[in-house]
């Protein structure tokens, strides 16, 4: 397994990986998802210890810009075809190397990214390429805790878990 002590960002996909994959459309067009809300507490920890927080998605949706703000993610792109090239940007962006970058996603739109990541996952339903490709696979499905359980095992690799929950405590 890759040294998970370079880490500094961690870059996540939407459908499939922060989701169950499943998108509801209503009569109007509008969309529902559902999100898991240990992923988001997750993400809290993980930005509690520092870490970059960059949310990227193929898809544009107003569902999860909102969930977006709540969580106060530092970096959010909807509508993207080029996921390395926007991962590039925002390496350069923080003055950071792929070495530092943590990629989760679950699907083969993430396929190129997760082979430059200094550490990649997958959701325990990601697609047979991804998981034959990511370094760790999480013991549960996109959408139902697998962010939480490989953002939690980054922290505790880095010794920042602990700190991360009495911070969490302190604040919520």
């Amino acid at each position: 397994m890759k040294s998970l002590e370079k880490l500094k960002l961690i870059a996540i996909d939407v459908d499939g990986t922060l989701t169950d994959g499943t998108i509801y459309i209503l009569e109007n067009g509008e969309e529902i998802k559902g999100f898991n809300v240990k992923d988001g507490t997750g993400i809290v920890l993980a930005k509690l210890a520092g870490f970059i927080i960059v949310i990227i998605s193929g898809k544009k949706s107003k569902v999860v810009k909102k969930r977006v703000e709540e969580l106060k993610i530092d970096d959010y792109y909807e509508g993207v075809r080029d996921k390395k090239r926007v991962l590039e940007d925002v390496l350069k962006k923080y003055s950071l190397e792929w070495e530092n970058c943590c990629f989760i996603g679950d699907d083969i739109g993430d396929l190129e990214v997760i082979k430059l990541s200094g550490f990649s996952a997958s959701p325990k339903d990601a697609h047979t390429s991804i998981k034959s490709n990511v370094d760790f696979v999480s013991n549960f499905e996109g959408g139902k805790g697998a962010v939480r359980e490989i953002i939690d095992f980054i922290l505790k690799s880095q010794g920042k878990y602990e700190e991360s929950v009495i911070k969490f405590n302190q604040i919520f």
